[in-house]
């Protein structure tokens, strides 16, 4: 049996922002234990939690979670539910290897909740060259952007449009803390 075919990585989106919608991740990981997930862990501040289920329906556990998370914690938390599989054979693609970082580069991996009614032609590249969106496979998506050229509100404005608004986005180092974990 695959070690990791039980394991799971929650998204939550918009929580410890600004001040706003705070989350403590500690009590965070001590509910989803209650909830009967097991090997709980927390990383960062900003809502990834990787967790083991025996509940395989990813639909199923992010509906659950953000049911109970809205009665624990007083507001909506939408949350995106990746496999630790399909997580761990994105990285494995590595699907920046054919690019070099810079002090301007950013390299994003976005999850997507609901399959896009319409999809674009990847590779995309915006007029100014300013962002990329490279690949999309298993609701991840994986996009660049230069930020001496463009902001990253307006690169997420562009993964909403052609993606939809149920999305959250991690920088490329929070996955490869993630990735860590599990690996």
């Amino acid at each position: 049996m695959n070690p990791i075919s039980n394991k799971y990585i929650a998204f939550l989106r918009g929580i410890n922002v600004g001040g706003h919608h705070k989350v403590p991740m500690k009590d965070l990981a001590l509910y989803m234990e209650q909830l009967g997930f097991t090997n709980v862990i927390t990383i960062l501040n900003s809502g990834n939690i990787i967790f083991d289920s025996n509940e395989n329906n990813i639909k199923v556990i992010e509906d659950q979670l953000e049911k109970q998370l809205q009665l624990k914690f007083g507001f909506p938390i939408p949350t995106i539910v990746q496999s630790a599989e399909n997580l761990l054979k994105l990285y494995q693609e590595a699907p920046f290897k054919q690019h070099v970082p810079t002090k301007d580069t950013r390299f994003y991996i976005t999850f997507v909740k609901d399959n896009p009614s319409t999809q674009i032609e990847l590779p995309w590249v915006s007029q100014d060259s300013s962002f990329q969106v490279l690949t999309y496979k298993n609701k991840i998506v994986s996009s660049i952007l230069d930020v001496s050229k463009m902001s990253s509100p307006k690169g997420m404005e562009i993964l909403e449009k052609s993606f939809g608004k149920n999305i959250t986005t991690r920088n490329l180092n929070t996955i490869e803390k993630l990735v860590a974990k599990f690996k």
